[in-house]
């Protein structure tokens, strides 16, 4: 074993005393200070005795967080210390709110609008403001929001990003900004990252808005424009991050001001769910409205023959990083040979732009991964959420390229009418907010970008979880083996499992693994008949020894309850015995108008 070095050693044991020492009295931390230093002072050859776990423990494992904290202070602990005294606020005002009775409790809606107004700033309400949707709260959902969420409410309230973890109640949260910021009668976004989430929380916490007399607004992918009217002029809004987007660039495209959905005015304030998804990780994803072209050409078909004979690295290289394709001067000369031409570049015939996005299906566009074919369409596959993203077309001749690769009809081309990207779009907007799990890691995007800080909300209670380590295999072979294994030994003792997959291949890929072995499992992908049961599947992942597997689709906003749920579980039941006696009454019926004429 390679000795450590003399300065890290010394480092290591300073440091690490140091974490050791905060539960010290000054006297004992005064002569262990002295010992450090005497210690600084041993030759180099009785340094090279210390060990090395030293200097792991105090990089890595619970010692690296205590180290951490030291030198930086605790995030959690610096949000409570800012804010508890405007949460205590709130909780003095408790008692005088309970006592209202309904009508009474509504009214302060309008009195507190009357207040903004008149030209008291949103700040000045926002102790009052927050009492009033806690009691709401508890009325309407038997959902008392705890000190922390109110925390998680200011910080959103302030135009900041609310780290808060798995399980806190971030959809609680999000009423408290709403509520408040309705106030001003501008209008209020509540944007969630697709539309399962926001019809639940439309429907769930948005009772307590309208049961405070604010008006609250659904926006659905299938909405005409007037349902889409009515909804944005509400007091707040539920959408998902595309709709709203795709709404924008409908409305700069629009000739006449009566056709416009959004407000006149511009808007007003978002909280944005998930935002490390939509700000981050969909940052740069444009929004394209397009047109129909000419119809299709022939010349699809033609170059994808072609890129099927061309070889990898002799024709042509792929940066799949860079996610092009370049053509070799050998792929040159046997393409403009087989087609019969002088130059791929030719203006006239374009045989350039047709072979490269043959090459591109062939390589970078892998069936069930990017796209699944569904009927006689190619459906594209959100990367990012593993949802289908029907109506959705790759543009310049792409998703024709992936149309005659898998043999199904080619549709019309199209030409791009209007384009902004998810960052443009929400930088426009005068105060956005948001929240999501996992923050921290993309603060300095968030705050350089955006302009938005990054605050760490503490749990209500201290976690038990118990994060184990990542385990690193040489080859993919060895992984799923090793996670057949694992799977296998948990399904025995009876523990629900779900499993994490990047794609639709994978996840098919570990159900063969698992049927070689016996092992039932649910398979929770982006294929049609998967996506229908999608709420049925997730309610039941946490049953005891069920074990689900699952693209990155699952998760956003879904509670997998130990036991399962039991909701869920009733309506199954009630459909399995329901439907067959229906089915039945229906062929008798059927039966007797057919013998009756």
């Amino acid at each position: 074993r390679r000795p450590v070095p003399l300065r890290l050693a010394q480092t290591t044991y300073s440091l690490a005393s140091l974490c050791v020492t905060m539960t010290m009295n000054s006297t004992q931390l005064n002569k262990l200070t002295r010992r450090a230093v005497r210690e600084a002072r041993v030759p180099r050859r009785a340094a090279t005795h210390r060990r090395a776990p030293r200097t792991r423990a105090l990089f890595g494992g619970n010692g690296g967080n205590v180290l951490d904290n030291l030198l930086k202070g605790d995030p959690a602990g610096k949000t409570k210390k800012e804010y508890e005294e405007r949460v205590a606020a709130v909780g003095k005002l408790e008692p005088a709110i309970k006592a209202l009775d309904d009508d009474a409790l509504r009214a302060k809606t309008d009195e507190l609008k009357a207040r903004v107004a008149a030209g008291t700033s949103l700040d000045d309400v926002l102790v009052e403001a927050f009492a009033v949707a806690r009691e709401a709260s508890v009325r309407v959902l038997g959902l008392r929001p705890f000190d922390v969420q109110l925390m998680g409410g200011m910080i959103l309230h302030e135009g900041q990003i609310a780290e808060m973890r798995t399980g806190e109640g971030k959809t609680l949260v999000a009423i408290l900004p709403s509520y408040l910021n309705a106030l001003a009668g501008k209008g209020v976004h509540v944007v969630t990252v697709n539309d399962y989430l926001a019809r639940r929380d439309c429907e769930w916490v948005g009772q307590v808005l309208r049961y405070l007399g604010l008006s609250v607004g659904l926006i659905q992918s299938g909405n005409t424009n007037e349902q889409r009217r009515m909804a944005y002029a509400s007091d707040v809004t539920y959408v998902t991050n595309s709709e709203l987007g795709f709404d924008y660039l409908r409305d700069n495209l629009c000739t006449d001001s009566d056709d416009l959905v959004l407000r006149k005015e511009g808007n007003f304030f978002c909280v944005i769910d998930e935002v490390d998804s939509i700000l981050v990780d969909e940052a740069r994803t444009p929004l394209i409205i397009s047109g129909e072209a000419e119809k299709p050409s022939s010349s699809y078909v033609k170059a994808n023959k072609l890129a099927e004979a061309l070889s990898r690295d002799v024709h042509y290289t792929v940066d799949e990083k860079q996610k092009s394709v370049l053509i070799t001067d050998e792929g040159y000369e046997a393409a403009e040979e087989v087609l019969g031409v002088s130059d791929l570049y030719d203006p006239r015939t374009q045989w350039a732009s047709y072979l490269l996005n043959a090459l591109k299906a062939k390589e970078l566009q892998e069936r069930d991964v990017q796209y699944i074919v569904k009927g006689n369409e190619v459906v594209i596959v959100d990367e990012f959420t593993g949802r289908t993203m029907e109506g959705r077309r790759w543009s310049d001749g792409l998703h024709q390229a992936v149309e005659a690769k898998e043999g199904v009809e080619i549709q019309k081309e199209s030409v791009t009418l209007a384009s902004v990207s998810y960052q443009s779009f929400f930088l426009g907007y005068p105060r956005i907010s948001g929240m999501t799990g996992t923050a921290a890691t993309e603060m300095t995007e968030f705050e350089n970008i955006y302009g938005l800080p990054v605050r760490v909300v503490p749990t209500n209670r201290d976690n038990s979880r118990e994060d184990f380590p990542d385990v690193v295999f040489k080859t993919e072979k060895g992984k799923w083996n090793a996670v057949r294994t694992e799977v296998t030994r948990m399904h025995k003792k009876g523990r629900p499992v779900l499993i994490g997959t990047t794609s639709v291949e994978q996840s098919e890929f570990l159900g063969d693994l698992l049927d070689e072995v016996g092992v039932p499992y649910q398979l929770l992908n982006a294929k049609p008949e998967n996506v229908q049961r999608e709420s049925e599947i997730v309610g039941q992942a946490g049953r005891a020894g069920q074990v689900t597997i699952a693209t990155n689709m699952a998760g956003r906003g879904t509670d997998i309850i130990l036991g399962g749920n039991a909701e869920v579980a009733a309506r199954l039941k009630l459909r399995d015995r329901l439907i067959p006696k229906l089915n039945e009454m229906q062929g008798n019926s059927g039966g007797a108008a057919t013998s009756g004429g």
